[in-house]
This record gives C-alpha cells, structure tokens and sequence, in this order.
C-alpha cells in the first residue's frame, strides 16, 4: 500500500503538471492545482484499493489517475465568458 500512495501521489503530480501547461489560462494557482491533482489521485488510491483489495497494483493506480483526472476537472473555469448574473437575481 505503500507504494501504491506513492505511486499515485507522482501520477496526480504528473497530471497536475500536465493540466497546467495544456489548460494554465483556465486553471487558479499552480499551488492549487498540484494539491488538487496530488490529494485527488490519492483518494482515488484509497478508493480503489478498498474496493478490489490487495493484489491489484496496476488497478489502484488506474483508478487513483481517473479519480484526479476528474477531481482536476472540477477546477476549470469557463472559456472567455464573465459570470453575470441572471435576470431573475437582479
């Protein structure tokens, strides 16, 4: 298990650094983003491993770049578009 949690932590690294350089404009701080990437890949790890059990590395890390790949998509921000308010909130 232990190197599982380090493997995942270096995949949601990994996947954190390669979001900022494709999506930077889109993304907050840097130092969000790795967080995100590092803790999400992480959960995914724990989640993984709790349902499938020891044995199945390859699964855990599968599941630990999934889970912080979509942990990582929840923190980009519309293109070009300013939030305004709705008509109904004015």
């Amino acid at each position: 298990m232990l190197w599982e949690s380090f493997g995942a932590t270096v995949l949601g690294l990994v996947l954190s650094w390669a979001a900022l350089r494709s999506l930077s404009a889109r993304l907050p701080s840097a130092r969000a983003v790795y967080s995100t990437g590092a803790l999400g890949a992480l959960f995914g790890a724990f989640l993984t491993h709790s349902a499938l059990g020891p044995g199945h590395g390859v699964a855990t890390l599968i599941g630990a770049v999934s889970v912080g790949a979509v942990t990582l998509s929840l923190l980009i921000r519309p293109r070009g578009r300013r939030l305004t308010r709705s008509a109904a909130a004015q």
